[in-house]
């Protein structure tokens, strides 16, 4: 017994400054781009620019006005696109459509300056969820039945008076996130150490392995694959990132896990926000899922064909 607790002790004390490295590179990036964000929010920019995509808006059968909550889910996390719904008269069809957009590109400035540390190009992880947020409006629109009925959106928008109220809303918040990112990726990177040392990784890869063979992914991105799906691209993308440096997985593994996550991750925690006031969780769920896997055997195949020429 003696001997398991010394080994749960040591594998979690040498995670430590491995955490607060992380921690650290997490909010070098994550801090700026929420202030800015948040200033041009204030600013009236973000929806000003929204304004000049609503055109495009109604070509998938949405209203112009709904333009600015898929902007905003671009620059922000899913809270701040959610209560934006809540100002404007959308039916579940509607929602339904703008809840898969959103969680394809949700965030994605952070998301992408994120991705480009663990080795993936930003153009082309930023290029494919835009893109790929527009191709699944486009199917869904045409899917979907034309009567689906109504949404309980029960979110309020926060308006500010003054600039003053605005930052000290950002300094709580951002207070309240940086002790979440510090907790949850300690305890991560303390979780990976701990099933490291008792080889509890190589049971689940072994298990995962035949899933993660259809998906067209590694084995040993099992562990990587399953974070970024129950906490996100953000905390997934970390324990990649010390993974590569490792050489725990390979560039080109790393690269396709990315490719995946870009397009489906969190299945669990943002598909129920979105379930909670009235979405069907299969049409958030299986799209994203299907244009992942799809996404990946074709870089899969690019890459085999590069291969054969060379």
């Amino acid at each position: 017994m003696n001997r398991t607790t010394n080994r749960l002790y040591a594998s979690s004390v040498q995670a430590l400054p491995k955490a607060r490295q992380t921690t650290w590179w997490l909010l070098k990036i994550i801090i700026p781009i929420s202030l800015l964000v948040s200033l041009l929010q204030y600013w009236g920019i973000i929806a000003q620019f929204a304004s000049l995509l609503a055109p495009a808006f109604s070509l998938i059968g949405l209203p112009g006005e709904s333009a600015i909550v898929f902007i905003s889910s671009f620059f922000l996390p899913l809270y701040a696109p959610i209560a934006i719904l809540a100002t404007l008269t959308l039916n579940l069809r509607e929602i339904t459509i703008l809840a898969l957009m959103c969680l394809i590109s949700h965030n994605m400035i952070v998301e992408t300056a994120i991705q480009k540390k663990t080795g993936s190009s930003a153009f082309v992880m930023f290029t494919l969820r835009l893109c790929f947020s527009f191709v699944a409006a486009i199917i869904l629109n045409w899917l979907l039945p034309a009567q689906m009925g109504s949404a309980g959106v029960a979110q309020t928008l926060t308006q500010f008076a003054t600039i003053g109220e605005m930052l000290s809303s950002w300094l709580v918040s951002t207070g309240w996130l940086v002790f979440k990112i510090a907790l949850i990726v300690t305890g991560l990177m303390m979780l990976q150490s701990i099933m490291k040392e008792f080889k509890i990784l190589d049971f689940l890869a072994k298990l995962l392995s035949p899933f993660m063979r259809i998906m067209g992914l590694s084995d040993n991105s099992s562990f990587l694959w399953f974070v970024s799906q129950t906490l996100g691209l953000t905390y997934g993308s970390a324990i990649v990132l010390e993974a590569v440096e490792k050489n725990e997985i390979e560039a080109e593994n790393a690269n396709l896990l990315n490719y995946h996550i870009a397009i489906n991750h969190s299945l669990l925690e943002d598909t129920l926000l979105f379930v909670a006031i009235g979405v069907p969780a299969a049409w958030l769920v299986i799209p994203r899922f299907a244009f992942a896997v799809g996404v990946v055997w074709f870089v899969r195949l690019i890459m085999r064909v590069k291969s054969a020429q060379n």
